[in-house]
């Protein structure tokens, strides 16, 4: 009896030992899995942020170099000054005429056939959330209420101070969403999870509503509906996508002229305006301090409270009033002449001298030096321009409000603001800002926190800075508060925390990158103002999708950007790959293919962790370079039917392209008019010093406009450029169809077309 239990229990002991070595090697291959899913998970998310904020570069380099043409030509008569000004800015302090002309929506009619929602005013609780359920069903609001929800949103924002001060003890608790980016499921998805606005529950949406996504005019008006509805309890603050520079490149301009082709022109122009009129930030019992992408070493909120926000159009632009005609240009020949010897950045010949913009990205040398060396955001001011020259009455400055706000007697009264000195104000003119307070704007919309200390220029995004955790703690400090949020960058888990808690940055828009790319989230605050954050994922295809499925997935979608990115520099890759080839063999080896790879595109990834997904076959830890050029041509060739030169310009051009079309087509009507051309190339012709006439500019237009309905349109624009490299590629000079009398100016309409090429096309 006890021997059959003595083997009994042996054998037990050896099945547990089995079992316990079993559940050992199965955590092991479990961890190891998790570790390798987390690793091409980190990849992913490293390409996708290296390719955004790429393009965001690119959006830098693009308004410097026009920012710098438009300030170093003379306009010949006031209409090519108008043109000028409409380029990148409407007027920028509209008078009262003038809104009422663009805010003009009585004079619409909505047709009996429309089946949309309807708004009266003033707007109840019933209204907003009818718009709401009208938008997730597809309707489109009709251009009469946008128009008229646009009017009185900017009405009330401009009663608002620059930080909104909100306190727990009105409201069960404060709900804080970050970045939604048109993602109008997201918005929907917290408004049914976290329950709609109300007297008891209230929101602040930390900017980045528009650009990207698709429904970006949809979020807007049911943000401004309910801050109409609860105006005690519905917030918003500017982000750096709030900005009609933005919305050229990022997609809003073109979804409102798509959605509103005859009123798109009214409705941008006074989103212009409101946007202005955002607040920069919110203060939450005065412990909280939330605003769109943090702080730098030299963020005064007291001056961010004072400065006159509506004269901050755009944080990628900072335009110096010139002060008469007769001294710009006297200015600008003493500038030339004291230049002469001034390095010039990649864009500019060496005769000119590069812009004078405060975050301006240089070569690709000084780009990665800048990325390794602390630059203190503090040096890039100088004494001269932080001096106060004047400063303005409560009275006066209660009386400008009003003017611009085009309404009488309802504004609080506010300390004076400083003020550039009478000596650089125009008559007539409200003064510019100051290029201190644009750059505290800019700091707060577009930096990033960082783990080390200090605080370098954000050359990463192009604007901005990078702040580590003692300047955190320094603004903490000085201001006696607790911790800060902060959006503008999309994190996996829809959330993070730095700078030992101190810094919390939120991101509303879920599968952002793509489907299964990351969660949303938002934090809600009550008295204790302990955060809670609740993440989701608004899209239900998600939840169907195991984890090594998502990212896959998503895996795969960023490998496809890549290899875009990859195909669009082709040629430079070429000629890299052939310095490492000493011997012309078509041989490098795969530590020099990606030592070649990241010199030529700058993206900072790990390049040799990625090689298996990019290269699929090598011998001896060799790679045959212009077989697997030839490889990634053929997988974009199978879906666009180009000549393979021609489309890896067209890849890494597009965007640039795009924007620039936006640009000069200055009324959005979505054409280039022959005015629009002629005073574009006459910008571009004044800078390479080319005396070419108004006869062989319109040839050019002509011989554009290839259905020759009198514009130009995005395709032919395009088609135009890809004809120029193509005869590039062929080594043939392109010529111009010329009138009558262009042989006499020897004018060559190509030379400007081809210097464009090249500037937007450094490399």
């Amino acid at each position: 009896m006890g021997s059959s239990t003595s083997i009994h229990h042996h054998f037990a002991f050896q099945n547990a030992e089995k079992a316990f070595k079993a559940a050992i090697l199965i955590q092991r291959w479990y961890r190891r899995y998790v570790a390798r899913l987390e690793m091409r998970r980190q990849c992913t998310w490293s390409i996708f942020q290296s390719i955004e904020y790429a393009g965001q570069q690119d959006q830098v380099k693009l308004h410097d170099f026009f920012s710098y043409l438009m300030d170093h030509f003379t306009p010949d008569s006031h209409h090519e000054k108008e043109f000028l000004d409409r380029m990148f800015t409407e007027e920028r302090f509209p008078q009262e005429a003038e809104m009422e002309k663009y805010s003009d929506y009585e004079s619409i009619e909505v047709p009996d056939s429309y089946t949309g929602p309807h708004l009266s005013f003033p707007l109840l609780p019933d209204h907003a959330t009818a718009l709401v359920e009208a938008f997730r069903l597809k309707q489109q609001l009709h251009a009469r209420y946008v128009l008229n929800l646009l009017y009185e949103a900017r009405k009330h924002l401009a009663q608002l101070p620059n930080i909104n001060r909100l306190s727990t003890c009105y409201s069960e608790e404060i709900t804080v969403c970050g970045d939604l980016h048109g993602q109008l499921d997201d918005l929907i998805f917290i408004f049914y999870k976290n329950g709609l606005p109300s007297p008891e529950r209230a929101y602040v949406f930390n900017g980045d509503f528009v650009d990207r996504g698709k429904d970006s005019i949809e979020i807007l008006m049911v943000l401004f509906a309910f801050m109409l509805v609860y105006p005690k309890e519905f917030h918003l603050n500017r982000g750096n996508h709030e900005d009609h520079l933005m919305n050229l490149r990022y997609g809003f301009t073109k979804e409102v002229m798509q959605k509103y082709k005859v009123h798109g022109k009214k409705i941008l122009r006074i989103l212009q305006d409101v946007f202005c009129w955002l607040p920069l930030a919110t203060l939450i019992d005065e412990k909280v301090l939330i605003l769109h992408g943090g702080v730098s070493d030299r963020t005064d909120l007291e001056l961010l409270a004072k400065l006159d926000r509506h004269k901050i159009v755009s944080t990628l632009r900072y335009k110096i009033r010139k002060e008469n005609d007769r001294q710009t240009e006297e200015k600008r020949k003493a500038h030339q002449t004291s230049s002469a010897q001034t390095s010039t950045p990649w864009f500019l010949p060496q005769s000119r001298s590069p812009p004078s913009l405060p975050f301006h990205l240089g070569s690709d040398k000084a780009h990665k030096a800048s990325l390794s060396s602390s630059v203190p955001c503090s040096a890039l001011l100088e004494h001269t321009e932080l001096a106060w020259l004047g400063r303005r009455s409560v009275d006066q400055e209660l009386e400008r409000c009003q003017q611009r706000a085009s309404f009488p007697g309802i504004w609080e009264k506010e300390e004076p603001l400083p003020q550039t000195s009478e000596a650089h104000t125009v008559p007539g003119e409200l003064p510019e800002p100051t290029l201190q307070e644009w750059r505290q704007v800019v700091d707060i919309l577009w930096s990033d926190p960082m783990m080390q200390e200090g605080c370098k220029a954000n050359t990463v995004r192009g604007g901005g800075c990078y702040f580590g955790p003692d300047v955190t703690e320094q603004l903490l400090q000085k201001y006696n508060l607790q911790f800060l949020i902060r959006s503008h960058e999309c994190k996996p888990e829809g959330y993070e925390f730095c700078h030992n808690r101190k810094v919390l940055t939120i991101f509303s828009a879920s599968n952002y990158y793509e489907v299964g790319s990351n969660r949303g989230a938002y934090v809600k605050l009550g008295p204790s103002l302990s955060p809670y954050i609740v993440q989701y994922q608004a899209n239900k295809a998600t939840h169907m999708l195991t984890m090594r499925q998502r990212i896959s997935r998503v895996e795969e979608s960023a490998l496809r950007a890549l290899r875009e990115k990859l195909f669009a520099h082709s040629s430079d890759l070429l000629d890299e790959f052939k310095k490492h080839d000493a011997d012309k063999t078509g041989l490098i080896t795969l530590t020099d293919w990606a030592t070649a790879v990241e010199s030529v595109l700058h993206l900072g990834l790990p390049w040799r962790m990625l090689r298996p997904q990019l290269v699929n076959s090598s011998m001896n830890n060799t790679l045959e370079y212009r077989s697997w050029l030839k490889d990634l041509a053929k997988e974009q060739l199978s879906r666009e039917n180009i000549q393979s030169s021609l489309l890896e310009t067209l890849y890494r051009n597009r965007s640039n392209l795009e924007t620039i079309f936006r640009i000069i087509d200055s009324d959005h009507s979505g054409f280039i008019s022959l005015d629009e051309f002629r005073q574009t190339w006459k910008l571009f012709s004044s800078h390479m010093n080319i005396d070419i006439t108004d006869d062989c500019i319109c040839d050019l237009a002509r011989s554009i406009d290839f259905n020759k309905d009198g514009h130009i349109d995005i395709n032919e624009f395009l088609e135009a450029f890809r004809l120029v490299e193509q005869s590039s590629s062929e080594g043939q000079a392109a010529d111009c169809p010329q009138s009558t009398n262009a042989n006499d100016s020897g004018c060559s309409s190509s030379a400007p077309w081809e210097f464009w090429k090249k500037k937007i096309n450094p490399t």
